[in-house]
């Protein structure tokens, strides 16, 4: 059964979220609505103006645009805006990339990445609430925690089953589970797509549903749509890596996946572990080359 569509209202409290057009374009993925929601939007006091600001500027550090973020924070800006912009310095500089992050309100996500989705960006880590329990769903989920993250879930259904961030979490822990559950998870992608608009996260959850199903010819139709919206988008280009294998497509058309992916994305984790893998290979070769 495909989930009811997601509605303004905040919690079970029924009151209107004034923010909540800008806060699901960048759940389910579409940073440039949420940023042209987020200039649109009147608010009606400064601490949602502080609010609006973090999903504005995490929807650009999403969009890679580092350099809005760290030229429009300020030293004098909010605590949690300061919390984004320590972010879009960890993001802009590739050697930081191997540290600790120095704040441990900063988190950061990507559709199918190495880091958590969908919170593109940093946000104020707030464990009661449906963002916090997200991230722990998806955290639990990489730990191979599924009993975890089941019960994290439930929480999140306690609270708001019909949240847009409560139906993705579902559709992840669907597609860990496995089995008839994946089909469930498909549907959840689809109706967000439906209602809302068919964003790269969410053709990509289609494409992970349709793949784990085996159904690699729907998967590489859905990928190919994601791949026309953004030809260098690299969970995308991931995915149609593996997919190419599965398909036994050419080995070159599995290359220029993969050099596209190197182009634009070189510190992706998928490619620092390919290339690890590699090295790993080369050095194997050279154990077993013939002696002069």
């Amino acid at each position: 059964m495909a989930p009811p569509a997601p509605g303004p209202a905040s919690g079970g409290s029924g009151e209107v979220d004034e923010l909540f057009d800008v806060k699901n374009a960048f759940y389910i993925g579409s940073y440039q609505q949420c940023i042209n929601e987020a200039q649109r939007v009147k608010l009606s006091s400064p601490e949602r103006d502080v609010e609006r600001d973090v999903f504005l500027y995490r929807a650009y550090l999403a969009q890679r645009k580092y350099g809005v973020v760290l030229d429009e924070i300020k030293p004098s800006s909010a605590p949690e805006l300061q919390a984004v912009r320590m972010f879009a310095e960890y993001l802009a500089n590739d050697s930081q990339r191997t540290q600790t992050l120095p704040c441990a309100h900063c988190i950061r996500g990507t559709a199918w990445s190495g880091e958590c989705v969908p919170c593109s960006g940093a946000t104020a880590w707030r464990g009661d609430g449906l963002e916090g329990m997200a991230m722990t769903v998806q955290i639990l989920l990489k730990l191979d925690r599924l009993d975890l993250a089941r019960k994290e879930l439930k929480k999140m259904q306690d609270q708001d089953e019909d949240a847009t961030l409560t139906q993705l979490a579902t559709a992840w822990v669907n597609l860990a589970v496995g089995g008839e559950k994946l089909q469930d998870a498909y549907y959840i992608f689809q109706e967000l797509a439906d209602k809302c608009l068919p964003t790269l996260l969410l053709l990509n959850g289609q494409a992970a549903c349709h793949m784990a199903q085996g159904r690699w010819e729907a998967a590489e139709g859905v990928l190919q749509e994601a791949l026309d919206k953004d030809s260098g988008h690299p969970e995308t280009l991931v995915n149609l890596i593996v997919l190419s294998q599965h398909l036994g497509k050419p080995p070159e058309v599995t290359n220029r996946y993969l050099s596209q992916l190197k182009d634009a994305h070189r510190s992706h984790p998928f490619i620092k572990e390919y290339q690890a893998k590699e090295n790993d290979f080369d050095r194997l070769v050279l154990q077993y080359a013939p002696s002069a």
